[in-house]
């Protein structure tokens, strides 16, 4: 069947309603693209090597299109998750995996990104199936093996005007580095601070990683003192390197303190293997709290999103490693994990603390009512299982009446799907503004208000809260 993405997808049913929030759209459509938390490798846009087939650009890397066909029944190894370099044949029976399956993501904004995806960027115009998988497949293959198709040129093309990656605190960027002394290359892509292996003193490498940071930094990581400062050190060199702020994932977002002596004790008890699952626990929530500190006097922006059980299967993760799919969301609390954090530095004038969550219940009840007293504290968009045409309605109604626009933190693809970053961001826009089309319908904004709006959210929105 043949498809083409409707130009009004996702704008508001209501005739009148819709022409508003055409207006408004067509003001956003083509800004600038700002990327302040991705997992695009940017030894891509170094190398700038031809991707190579369908399969390992679109379908293998993204665990959004992995996770449903695994659910459905195919194999991971089928869509050839952790298995390297794809041979032809197998790249090709990957993709018709997809194509076969294509009714699974029916309803799903997984089906948006792609249609988008194949029609604007490949000039697909037929409803993948079985029957022309191969017919598609040498589509997209003829495309990638064209100089416009490769990393750069479609980094241009996307109009990213800034793209940040999400790193090891021991990383060296090289790749980085070398993208940057590259007098061919003008774009913008800055490092992440990422240290959630460091502060899980609990978890199995943790003895590992602090060896790595001791070595990587030449300061002594054996006590707690030194830790802290190795670690301060790590976060001068990203933003030596252009990073701007700090990323942080942990099963809850508790800031309790330690005293000093409490927290030495601990981080020698972890490093001899003695401590107990509530002490590494403790010893985590207080160097979040440390982390805090750190941002107040160095400005790196904190971002946290809490609540994931990570690797929820465990024979699917020693197989095929991390980020696989099977990372399940849990109930999240802020209002009183946070206030120890919050005491201290909620007024703070260099802190910006964005709060994420999977945990739709926490935007109403916690995150907006705390975004709207504290000056450090942001609302940060939805994200992950929430980055959905319904979701996105649904914060906005639950957020605006506390905040209004200007606390939230501008809309975060969190993707490493090179491709699907326009289609994310478009589908932001076009929901924007349907939402801000509804409020002039309804004599809540005038049109002049609504249209300053949408640019700020598309523009101005990430720039101040991520210090771009």
């Amino acid at each position: 069947m043949p498809f083409e993405p409707h130009p009004d997808r996702l704008l508001p049913p209501d005739p009148g309603v819709r022409a508003i929030a055409r207006r408004l759209y067509e003001a956003v459509r083509d800004l600038p693209i700002v990327s302040p938390h991705g997992h695009v490798d940017p030894r891509l846009l170094l190398d700038n090597e031809p991707f190579t087939d369908p399969a390992s650009l679109l379908i293998t890397p993204d665990h959004y299109v992995t996770r449903l066909l695994h659910a459905s029944g195919v194999p991971l190894e089928d869509l050839g998750v952790g298995r390297g370099p794809l041979a032809e044949a197998d790249a090709r029976a990957v993709w018709r995996q997809l194509c076969a399956n294509w009714a699974l993501f029916r309803g799903t904004p997984v089906r948006y990104w792609f249609e988008s995806e194949l029609a604007e960027i490949f000039g697909v115009t037929e409803r993948p199936s079985a029957e022309n998988a191969d017919e598609l497949y040498d589509q997209i293959t003829d495309r990638l093996s064209r100089d416009e198709f490769r990393p750069r040129a479609l980094f241009r093309r996307f109009n990213i005007d800034v793209l940040a990656t999400t790193d090891d605190p021991c990383d060296d960027f090289s790749a980085h580095r070398a993208l940057a002394a590259d007098p061919a290359w003008t774009g913008r892509v800055i490092p992440t601070f990422r240290p959630d292996r460091y502060l899980e003193a609990g978890q199995e490498g943790w003895a590992k990683a602090l060896a790595l940071l001791a070595d990587t930094t030449g300061i002594d990581t054996a006590e707690h003192r030194g830790y802290v400062e190795a670690l301060e050190e790590r976060r001068r060199y990203f933003i030596a390197h252009g990073a701007v702020s700090t990323d942080h994932s942990h099963l809850d977002v508790r800031t309790d303190p330690l005293s000093s002596a409490e927290a030495a004790r601990i981080h020698r008890a972890a490093l001899a293997g003695e401590a107990t699952e509530a002490e590494t626990t403790a010893y985590r929530r207080h160097m979040m709290l440390e982390m805090a500190r750190m941002s107040c006097e160095d400005g790196l922006v904190m971002t946290l999103h809490p609540a994931v059980r990570r690797n929820h299967h465990t024979p699917t993760f020693t197989r095929f490693g991390a980020d696989t799919g099977h990372d399940i969301p849990v109930r999240a609390e802020f209002t009183d994990a946070l206030r120890p954090l919050l005491e201290r530095y909620g007024t703070h004038p260099n802190l910006h603390l964005i709060l994420f969550t999977l945990d739709e219940t926490a935007f109403s009840r916690e995150i907006a009512p705390l975004a709207g007293f504290y000056p450090a504290v942001y609302a940060g968009a939805p994200w992950w299982f929430l980055d959905a045409p319904d979701a996105i309605r649904r914060y906005r109604k639950a957020v605006t009446e506390t905040v209004g626009f200007s606390r939230t933190s501008g809309f975060i693809d969190d993707t490493r799907a090179f491709c699907s970053i326009p289609a994310r961001h478009d589908m932001s826009r076009r929901l924007d503004s349907g939402v801000l089309a509804e409020l002039v319908a309804e004599h809540r904004l005038d049109e002049d208000e609504a249209l300053e709006t949408a640019i700020e959210l598309v523009n101005v929105n990430p720039r101040r809260a991520f210090r771009l």
